[in-house]
């Protein structure tokens, strides 16, 4: 029986671990670890014994009828299922003597989450699950409740473990308004994490709280109001009857390539120095060669690079969550084309590396969700938004350098000069079942017009003397604002 989905919402807190304690955290993290590879190892075994057998080559067949419950019956016949497999750890942990490690709950979360995998892997959705190793090791433990297993106290500001006791840290009273409403609701269920933070293993508990997460006034979002959005590399275009701009991505972020650069030249010399063997006499790697030595002054600089991509990462997330919160005070119900970002990762690496428009559109539909709304997702093809003139119902096609859109023709006396990425979000704002609204372009555009040309992405066209068209050079904002 599946649980029943309620509205959750995670608040962290940074949590003390003696030496001691850490001891026995990373004692029962390597216990977790041994029994997740175990059950992983279990799963993958039935289903390639279910897949192995006769029975299963038999309702594969196209012409097989009432296929869904012959897998079923196939699936309970070699026990590949979540409960089978989850008293399958269980065995493995009371015989390995793991009882004061490891609780009833844990065991069952990581024998959730090792079958989840293989399942995915079963449907092809994924690919075939690895195991964790030193290099990949697991990083946290979920419970299950509030009352047994990893509990969070409020009353004593801790969180206790089977005999273990970490003192939560708080920030300042009156400092995090959004943390203090947040502790205020029921708390469903606790995980403890680690993280290496300047090269040093930090612990926090993650509480999964009940409820939806408080809303600040200043996120404040307008109900059924709708947004336009078109997505770019490294610049968002963003479109309501409130406020329309065009958006730097992650203004923020500056990415320090040459650094990177040179403490992985760095690295690459540490290894090439203590591992010869390694390399051809022309410097190339040799096949099937591996690393035996890794020195001090390596692992230092792995470090730094490590650190980098944290705090990258760090600002990142902030600054995507500020762009969302400023979308969304717009409307909730946000409408953009449909993309392929693992695409854009061919043509734009580097950006896309930096930007991340995908964690972006990810957390932009969560959000909206959350506040009652919903992400549209248009088709792409069939719109042709970067192509198309609502005024003369032509389309045209365009360079990827061309950044403006003549609104009437070029040969019209009275075109105007729209910035291209804010044109196609105002295409998309009005874009009804996949298909373009003559009537809701024709009453919107005049608000949104006057918007554009306060912002400076829409002005009459200018032609210098010889007759020779002036495009306009702006640069996006670093801030939206309504």
């Amino acid at each position: 029986m599946k649980r029943a989905k309620s509205p959750t919402f995670i608040a962290e807190l940074p949590v003390s671990a003696s030496q001691e304690d850490e001891r026995q955290l990373c004692s029962r993290l390597l216990a977790g670890t041994r029994l997740y590879n175990a059950t992983l190892g279990e799963a993958l075994r039935r289903l390639d014994l279910m897949r192995q057998s006769k029975d299963w080559q038999a309702v594969r067949k196209p012409e097989k009828k009432d296929r869904t419950a012959a897998f079923k019956a196939l699936v309970k016949q070699f026990g590949f299922e979540s409960a089978a497999v989850s008293a399958f750890a269980t065995n493995c942990k009371n015989e390995a003597g793991w009882k004061s490690r490891l609780s009833a709950n844990e065991t069952q979360r990581i024998a959730e989450t090792a079958f989840a995998a293989a399942e995915q892997y079963s449907f092809g959705k994924r690919g075939r699950p690895r195991f964790k190793n030193a290099k990949r090791p697991l990083k946290s433990f979920s419970g299950k409740t509030n009352k047994a297993g990893i509990r969070y106290r409020p009353e004593l500001g801790i969180v206790e473990w089977a005999g273990l006791v970490l003192p939560v840290k708080y920030p300042p009273a009156g400092k995090d308004w959004w943390l203090e409403e947040a502790l205020k609701a029921e708390t469903k269920f606790c995980r403890l994490l680690w993280r290496n933070v300047k090269g040093q293993r930090r612990w926090y508990v993650q509480l999964a709280q009940a409820g939806l997460s408080p809303v600040k006034e200043k996120n404040t979002t307008l109900a059924g109001c709708e947004v336009g959005l078109d997505v770019g590399p490294s610049s968002v275009a963003v479109v309501s009857e409130v406020g329309s701009d065009l958006l730097a991505f992650c203004p923020t972020i500056e990415q320090p390539w040459k650094q990177i650069k040179t403490l992985q030249r760095a690295m690459d010399r540490s290894r090439r120095a203590t591992n010869p063997h390694c390399y051809n006499e022309n410097g190339t790697w040799k096949k099937g060669a591996k690393v035996q030595v890794v020195s001090k002054n390596y692992l230092a600089l792995k470090q730094a690079v490590a650190e980098l991509e944290r705090k990258l990462a760090a600002e990142r997330k902030r600054s995507q969550g500020q762009l969302v919160n400023d979308v969304l005070r717009l409307g909730n119900v946000v409408k953009t084309e449909k993309l392929s970002y693992r695409a854009w990762q061919k043509l734009y690496g580097k950006s896309i590396k930096v930007k991340a428009p995908a964690t972006f559109i990810s957390g932009l539909k969560r959000k909206a969700e959350s506040a009652g709304g919903q992400l549209v997702e248009l088709n792409t093809w069939s719109l042709k938004m970067s192509q198309y003139d609502h005024l003369s119902g032509d389309y045209s096609k365009k360079k990827l350098s061309e950044r403006w859109h003549f609104l009437g023709g070029k040969d019209s006396e009275s075109a105007l000069l729209v910035q291209r990425d804010c044109y196609s979000a105002f295409l998309a704002l009005c874009v009804i079942e996949n298909e373009h609204q003559p009537s809701q372009l024709h009453s919107r555009w005049p608000v949104v017009k006057q918007l554009l040309e306060q912002a400076g992405w829409c002005r009459q066209l200018e032609v210098a003397n010889g007759g020779t068209i002036v495009l306009p050079t702006v640069k996006p904002s670093e801030r939206l604002a309504c």
